[in-house]
């Protein structure tokens, strides 16, 4: 016998009308109560009658919403998927392992998924999207689609610019242990350093935020660097925020670099000078990707959105003692 969608929400516990808006407005519900009933449809073998349509519910799953750069991300995804009326989900691993493991079996169970910088093993990711659709954005795993952003040039574009100023000797001020874009980056600038004869320091792993930056800031400082090119913008505003509080000067003491051109890097003093990058157009093209796969046609990855340095105020000459 055909599963209807009363069974569905009897034996989910919800009313047939919350049962419903997980197959039409999934974005509604809260995420305990989403995942109840997309595993009632699937113990039961519902079939969403309306899952034929052009409209699709895809989830998202992002690192920390509160950064300001997968909000601009979501910024991209969401004009995208609106102009087809389709419905993204939102999840947030909140930078735990464990989360984005039961946020994966959850959003698989929807039309497709965005999986954005994530930080589980390449092997876990593939076996847990099984046959879903999937779009991996700002990571490159292995048989699975992606859409990059810029690893390589930038960085190297920093060092040049640093180089050209006569520092020699720049550290790396690194972001999450388990970002894929973090170790490119790092790769990117030591690579650059050791072509132009610069001496290179990898600082150890920090959140991808101002405390993290803030937290780096005494290593930075007992290494010697006169330079140091951050994972990111926030982590580059919270390495200055530290060396102020240790009586040093942004850009007298310490050049700073960061990475993403956030809205608050130009307008913070001295403006952060800081690599640019295709954030909003990454949102909407993995949207694109994405629909090809569910429409069942082979996806194209992207494999690298441009990126440009922003130069501003807080690169100079090192002092001269």
């Amino acid at each position: 016998m055909t599963a209807t969608l009363t069974d569905v929400a009897r034996h989910a516990g919800v009313s047939i009308a919350t049962a419903s808006r997980a197959f039409g407005e999934p974005d509604r519900l809260a995420n305990a109560t989403l995942e109840r009933v997309l595993t009632a449809a699937a113990d039961l073998g519902y079939s969403n009658p309306n899952g034929s349509t052009a409209e699709k519910t895809f989830g998202v799953i992002v690192p920390d919403i509160a950064s300001p750069v997968y909000a601009t991300l979501l910024k991209g995804v969401h004009a995208q998927a609106w102009q087809g009326r389709h419905r993204p989900v939102l999840f947030d691993t909140d930078e735990d392992l464990h989360r984005e493991h039961e946020q994966l079996e959850l959003a698989r169970k929807l039309n497709g998924m965005l999986l954005c910088s994530p930080r589980l093993p390449d092997d876990e990711i593939r076996a847990l999207v099984g046959d879903t659709p999937v779009v991996v954005v700002n990571r490159i795993i292995d048989g699975l689609p992606y859409v990059v952003m810029d690893t390589e040039s930038g960085p190297r574009q920093a060092v040049e610019h640093l180089a050209a100023l006569g520092h020699r000797h720049i550290a790396y001020a690194a972001g999450p242990r388990h970002s894929w874009a973090d170790l490119r980056r790092g790769d990117a600038v030591a690579a650059a350093c050791e072509q132009l004869d610069i001496e290179f320091t990898r600082l150890g792993h920090q959140a991808a935020s101002i405390q993290g930056g803030l937290a780096a800031a005494a290593t930075i400082v007992a290494s010697g660097a006169t330079a140091v090119i951050a994972y990111n913008d926030l982590v580059a505003l919270g390495i200055d925020a530290g060396i102020t509080s240790m009586g040093k000067r942004c850009p007298e003491d310490l050049s700073i670099i960061g990475t993403d051109d956030i809205e608050m890097a130009s307008i913070r003093q001295p403006g952060l000078t800081t690599v640019r990058l295709a954030i909003n157009r990454c949102g909407s093209l993995a949207v694109e990707v994405l629909l090809q796969a569910m429409a069942g046609g082979s996806p194209r990855s992207v494999a690298s959105l441009d990126s440009q340095l922003i130069v501003r105020d807080s690169t100079a000459a090192p002092r001269r003692d």
